[in-house]
């Protein structure tokens, strides 16, 4: 029997809650053996953006906040690669490693309305699905017209999946950062303290580390 796993890239700058409640209730809800965080070194359409914490650095973020999960892994297949991080060229690279696994790609719906997406029609091919992730009160008339709109010949494999209504997002993250505001239960406890600690965000401080850099760890214990 094929393995089924579930694909969520982004930048994870950094990871929250919603992250990981998109990626449960899409395992739960597609019967997916695991999923795999595939944080992204040059995202196509944010090259320019400013306080992108260095690769390194966010996918430490995001093994801190999946280690809870033993259905949770996550992969440097997008940061190890020099070029801009398109998901096509990633699904390319896993088939032809893992030819007998069944990958579905997950995302919010938002990313697949408003941004250019390279190869849509031909990443299709290479998935079992595409699960766009919603909020409550979404018009699903938007994702219809959007399909349209595209000419997907494969668009019968994008699936909606609607999860609780919360309100978070990596930059309102930053900016309460920014602002001395807190963002307990807005992401893991452990990645907090790893963001305090290290003081992230609340400067460029962040943006200039690289790779070499020494973090300081709390025990969550």
């Amino acid at each position: 029997m094929s393995e089924s796993v579930g694909l969520m890239g982004g930048t994870f700058n950094p990871i929250h809650i919603g992250h990981l409640i998109a990626a449960e209730e899409a395992r739960q809800e597609f019967c997916l053996d695991r999923i795999l965080f595939i944080p992204n070194r040059i995202p196509p359409h944010r090259q320019n953006e400013t306080g992108l914490l260095n690769g390194d650095t966010r996918y430490l973020m995001v093994n801190i906040a999946i280690s809870s999960n033993p259905a949770f892994r996550a992969s440097r297949i997008e940061l190890d690669r020099p070029s801009l991080s398109y998901t096509y060229d990633t699904l390319v690279e896993l088939k032809k490693t893992y030819p007998n696994v069944e990958f579905s790609f997950i995302t919010g719906v938002d990313s697949l309305l408003q941004s250019p997406w390279h190869k849509l029609d031909d990443l299709l091919k290479l998935l079992k699905r595409f699960i766009a992730v919603t909020r409550p009160g979404f018009d699903e008339g938007r994702l219809v017209g959007r399909k349209v709109e595209l000419g997907l010949s494969e668009g019968d494999k994008i699936k909606v999946l609607k999860i609780p209504g919360i309100d978070i997002s990596s930059t309102k993250i930053r900016e309460r950062i920014r602002n001395g505001k807190s963002i307990k239960y807005m992401v893991p406890d452990a990645v907090e303290s790893f963001i305090y600690k290290n003081h992230l965000y609340d400067s460029d401080n962040g943006s200039r580390m690289t790779e070499n850099t020494e973090f300081l760890i709390l025990d969550s214990s």
